[in-house]
């Protein structure tokens, strides 16, 4: 198995990100460096930053309810809270998808990288639902605007067409398919509004509901096995998933 593959499958974090630890110098194999493409197997001894990693484990998702000044990351000396020490579970997990520092909501904890790795490619569309409060009155025009894609001047790209319902004067509900970097922001800047407060309220399948702020419940049963399948999973790691229930 490649040493990427390897770190994903042991929860560590996806394929693209175990690639950008092993450039780093971040990953050694059985004492030496590891390579980028290296083959290894559960007898060799693989470190990240020190710490042994091994064997494929049971996928572990949890829903979490990430509270404001929590940053995603695993590592970030300037953050005051990282949400991988916000949650005290014998298994190690990894964000699967990011939220802003200053935004609320649901995000995905789990060990398995190759489910990160699926949820993170745009071209999935995986629906992604937040509530959104900004600063100015929203008008019809703001609405239709925000449904039919916005154009990102920084980004030179389009957005694509969306599900917008107004909630009250300054209140949205927004349905995105991508995963554009600050997209809610850069949307609604570019549409002449600014942003108060985001809540992500929903992932593919799986609802924030009544969780409460830096509260976590874990994914099981049919929930877990419809997520594998909307991510794209193949339908035996899907049912794979129902049968360790």
């Amino acid at each position: 198995m490649r040493l990427n593959k390897f770190l994903a499958s042991c929860g560590v974090c996806s394929r693209r990100e175990a690639d950008r630890l092993i450039e780093r110098g971040d990953v050694t194999v059985n004492g030496l460096p590891g390579e980028t493409g290296q083959s290894v197997s559960d007898e060799d001894i693989v470190l990240v930053r020190g710490e042994r990693v091994s064997g494929e484990k049971e996928p572990v998702v949890l829903a979490y309810h990430k509270p404001a000044g929590v940053t995603c990351s695993e590592r970030d000396a300037h953050a005051e809270r990282l949400i991988t020490d916000m949650i005290d579970y014998p298994v190690r997990l990894t964000y699967a998808g990011r939220l802003d520092k200053d935004s609320t909501g649901l995000i995905l904890m789990t060990n398995d990288g190759d489910l990160i790795e699926a949820m993170m490619k745009g071209s999935h569309r995986h629906e992604k639902e937040y509530v959104v409060t900004v600063k100015h009155e929203i008008t019809p025009e703001f609405l239709e605007s925000m449904r039919q894609g916005v154009y990102l001047k920084d980004l030179h790209i389009k957005t694509r067409k969306c599900s917008v319902r107004q909630v009250d004067h300054y209140t949205f509900v927004i349905v995105l398919t991508q995963g554009v970097n600050k997209q809610i922001k850069r949307m609604c800047k570019a549409c002449g509004n600014t942003v108060s407060a985001i809540r992500r309220v929903r992932i593919m399948n799986i609802l924030l509901g009544d969780l409460a702020e830096n509260e976590w419940r874990e994914i099981k049963g049919e929930e877990k096995r419809r997520l594998y399948e909307l991510s794209g999973q193949k339908r035996e790691n899907a049912e794979a998933c129902r049968k360790a229930e």
